[in-house]
């Protein structure tokens, strides 16, 4: 007897399900950060993408860029109502732009009937939300050709940056391979310095933010935690909204399920 190819609501583990997948070779935090912060109500499931060839790099994001479909058809299988797509370059390797991004995830939403949203673009969709203009990234660990793609996304999308520039450019490290060696995880104390930097050099920002996924060893026993857990204080620190790519990615996904988290981290996911 074969499984029927589509999920009625009363076959459903849980009221509201979410799949995120990440790059290869990331052991990826958006799904406990995310559930962490969710009702009961939400479950959710992880899809790690498979390259055996990969090394990070902009071309093999945008070479690998179409198994976005096959995540989505496997979330679609599985009952998932929404799609989450981790990693902020993806969107501007792809050479697709901001409207191609835009249409490339409404067409997988409509082909696989759910939601598919994709950091870097959730991050274009959260600053319109918040109608900030003018902002200033901390490009964290991005490599120069990471971070400077980021910027040209969203300038394309009608954004002025102010400033933008990784840890190395602020100072905290000699050279980028330092900060490679680190593979994006960070002592504590970097995310409130490196802030107060950017925020120095960019005093009429709307809005602050900070590019990737980036980990800093700020949680209970030194665990690393990623922008997310560490918003609210940053906020009250620089009195202006601080926005990450998971905290934009999360918010889109609530977004469109309908639901506002248990636990609302800074002033964007506090909009639901």
């Amino acid at each position: 007897m074969l499984m029927p190819e589509e999920w009625r609501e009363e076959h459903k583990l849980f009221p509201h399900q979410v799949g995120f997948t990440c790059p290869p070779f990331d052991y990826d935090a958006a799904p406990s950060d995310f559930l962490r912060i969710a009702p009961e109500s939400v479950g959710v499931h992880g899809w790690m993408l498979h390259a055996p060839d990969y090394a990070h790099g902009l071309d093999q994001r945008k070479q690998n860029f179409g198994m976005m479909d096959d995540f989505c058809h496997c979330m679609s299988r599985n009952g998932a109502d929404v799609a989450a797509q981790v990693g902020s370059n993806w969107v501007h390797a792809s050479g697709l732009g901001v409207e191609g991004i835009r249409r490339h995830c409404a067409d997988l939403s409509e082909k696989y009937g759910l939601h598919f949203h994709m950091a870097g673009y959730a991050m274009v969709e959260a600053l319109r939300e918040m109608n900030i203009e003018k902002l200033a990234l901390n490009a964290a660990y991005h490599w120069p050709d990471w971070w400077q793609g980021t910027v040209g996304f969203l300038k394309e999308a009608g954004f002025d940056v102010l400033w933008s520039g990784n840890f190395h450019d602020q100072g905290w490290f000699a050279s980028q391979d330092e900060v490679n060696d680190h593979r994006w995880v960070f002592e504590g104390d970097l995310a409130q310095k490196s802030f107060e930097y950017v925020a120095d050099k960019a005093p009429n920002a709307d809005a602050y933010l900070i590019n990737g996924m980036c980990n800093f060893r700020s949680g209970p026993g030194g665990i690393p935690q990623r922008p997310l857990h560490l918003t609210e204080q940053l906020e009250a620190s620089l009195g202006k909204p601080v926005i990450g790519h998971d905290t934009a990615l999360y918010w889109r996904v609530f977004k469109s399920l309908g639901i506002a988290p248990e636990t609302a981290k800074g002033s964007l996911l506090k909009t639901l």
